[in-house]
């Protein structure tokens, strides 16, 4: 039986609590992980042996980012949470540990899009006497655009799974719900409507990320299924 108290009392309130935190931790993860992901990709191009190591450094800071459990990454960031925003609780304290645990994930993503631009055109525009500011935003970013809308789709519907699992430590959003509501206190309707919510907003995500990816395709005369 559906209870309508429970989702406008529990179940909305959280979710927009969800929302939150996503959309403020995707942004920040942007914000950190596409400049992350153009200096993997700029010094991997590069065989100065300076580069080289400025690479190797940041690829290991990268995937040791990435091979962090979400859940240790929480609780070892708790010091630096409260320094930030003066609490380890709660939705915009969660949104630092997000921000950690998405920024090398979406970095590798952008170099992994970056690497698909032809280089052929990079070393053309390059000839012509492009500066690299140039080259980043009329190839680089133009050019693999379908790519990085489906690199900030994939980050985006992670962190959402991520927040989830900081219900864990009083982290608030839908995980939180279904932990402390669901779980705990045996109440399968709190459980289930949290899990279905979680999977509604990842399908949106994920179709607006798809739609997203193919309009640009389209735009540029390119037929792809995503």
């Amino acid at each position: 039986m559906i209870d309508i108290a429970l989702i406008q009392q529990l179940l909305f309130p959280a979710f927009m609590e969800t929302l939150y935190m996503v959309a403020v931790a995707s942004l920040t993860s942007t914000l950190l992980g596409l400049p992350l992901g153009l200096a993997l990709f700029w010094t991997s191009k590069k065989k100065e042996p300076f580069y080289v190591i400025i690479y190797r450094l940041l690829s290991l800071l990268v995937n040791a980012g990435r091979s962090f459990p979400f859940a240790i990454l929480m609780i070892a960031l708790i010091p630096l949470t409260r320094a930030l925003v003066g609490t380890s609780l709660g939705t915009t304290a969660t949104i630092v540990p997000l921000t950690f645990a998405a920024t090398p994930f979406l970095a590798r993503l952008v170099e992994s899009a970056f690497l698909e631009v032809d280089p052929s055109l990079l070393q053309t525009i390059t000839l012509f006497g492009a500066k690299p500011w140039q080259l980043f935003r009329h190839v680089l970013l133009t050019e693999s655009l379908p790519s990085l809308v489906r690199a900030f789709t994939t980050t985006a519907i992670n962190i959402t799974s991520y927040s989830a699992m900081a219900g864990l430590i009083g982290g608030g959003g839908l995980g939180q719900i279904a932990l402390q509501y669901g779980y705990q206190r045996f109440n399968t309707f709190l459980l289930g409507g949290a899990v279905l919510f979680l999977f509604l907003f990842i399908e949106i995500l994920q179709y607006a990320g798809n739609q997203g990816s193919q309009y640009i395709l389209r735009k540029r005369g390119v037929s792809h299924h995503v």
